[in-house]
């Protein structure tokens, strides 16, 4: 397939842009409840600093009408306080084989992090007690970001996780470096349990980059494999295969997808059974980028799509948002049919201090 998707409509439906008292709205995910209502799940910030490590909880808007239009007023799904921390964030949503819709989500407590599984009450009015999907297995600060949760078909759920070892301070305090590490971890009982599948996938000569492996999504493909690709400083993302579930991965080596140091989704359209792709291609490397204008939006533009048939074979992209000194990243996507999709990512450019603190929700229709 070599033709780029065509759009016959692409239009931004809500705007989630900072404010006083909430700097930053970001990272988010969807789903339809029974009611028929879609739920978009998001980072939502609630004081004046977008820091990632700043206060947030885990916020939802609703549409009535098939997402044409979102509620303004957003409701608190998940305080931090639930958790007797300050920062929840970076969500994903899945309808699970049994029907149950589950909410996952990062918490963050001191240096360390821990990802958590809540399942909705049988009405999808409110989330039950959370569930921990990994525990901090050692001296590391893990990352899950938002909409990279999968359910193969066989029922078992993975999540790909970064994993960021960590350092001490001149103070004693610690961090997490930014060269990562990933392990895939995974349930076969709907999150009831949850093991470390994988160990450590590793970047292969890792004295050559400055990220590691960064960001991992997976995909099934329909043979059966599992396919994980992973943000990288070297031009691509970088792709793994398994072929045993998630146990093993191959060496991780460069894909075909250009892209500067930031985050890729690919999902599956259940209608159509086609593969959907969206990342940013390679501008930061064209000399386009200058100091001043970098920390704003870090080489994320353009934002773009493309399609394959069998989730490997992609065609040519098409432009979604390329607005200049703006960033596109952390994307999300829900399908409405064959050839309609809602599509969320962040989208701040310099009027909102950096790309990660504005979030776009925008309704896509395909020729």
């Amino acid at each position: 397939m070599k033709n780029a998707p065509v759009f016959a409509l692409s239009q931004a439906v809500h705007l989630l842009p900072p404010k006083k008292g909430n700097a930053r709205n970001s990272e988010g995910d969807f789903a339809r409840l029974k009611d028929g209502r879609i739920l978009f799940a998001y980072s939502r910030y609630n004081s004046d600093s977008s820091h990632d490590d700043a206060t947030c909880d885990v916020a939802g808007l609703f549409s009535d009408d098939n997402g044409l239009h979102f509620s303004e007023d957003p409701v608190i799904l998940v305080p931090a306080s639930a958790h007797n921390t300050l920062n929840l964030m970076s969500v994903s949503l899945l309808r699970l084989q049994s029907g149950k819709l589950a909410l996952f989500y990062l918490c963050k407590v001191g240096a360390f992090s821990e990802g958590y599984m809540r399942i909705a009450n049988e009405e999808e009015t409110a989330f039950g007690e959370a569930i921990k999907c990994f525990p901090v297995q050692d001296e590391c600060y893990y990352v899950i970001n938002n909409a990279r949760v999968v359910q193969m078909s066989d029922g078992r759920l993975l999540i790909p996780a970064a994993r960021h070892r960590l350092v001490e301070n001149a103070d004693g305090s610690m961090h997490g470096e930014y060269f990562a590490d990933c392990r895939v971890y995974g349930s076969d009982d709907e999150g009831k349990t949850w093991q470390d599948m994988s160990g450590l996938i590793k970047m292969p000569n890792p004295g050559y980059s400055r990220t590691g492996l960064q960001v991992p999504g997976l995909l099934e493909l329909p043979v059966g494999r599992l396919y994980q690709y992973f943000r990288t400083d070297r031009m691509f993302q970088f792709e793994s295969f398994s072929s045993d579930r998630g146990a093993t991965w191959s060496t991780p080596i460069p894909s075909r997808f250009t892209a500067p140091e930031s985050p890729m989704l690919i999902r599956r359209n259940p209608y159509s059974g086609k593969y959907y792709a969206f990342w940013n291609p390679v501008p930061l490397y064209n000399g386009r980028l200058d100091p001043q204008t970098k920390w704003i939006h870090a080489g994320r533009n353009p934002f773009v799509m493309a399609v394959s048939e069998n989730g490997l074979d992609f065609s040519e992209y098409t432009v979604i948002e390329n607005e200049p000194e703006h960033g596109y990243c952390y994307p999300a996507v829900y399908f409405l049919g064959e050839k309609e999709m809602l599509l969320s990512y962040c989208s701040g450019g310099p009027e909102d201090d950096m790309c990660l603190t504005k979030t776009t929700i925008r309704r896509i229709i395909l020729e």
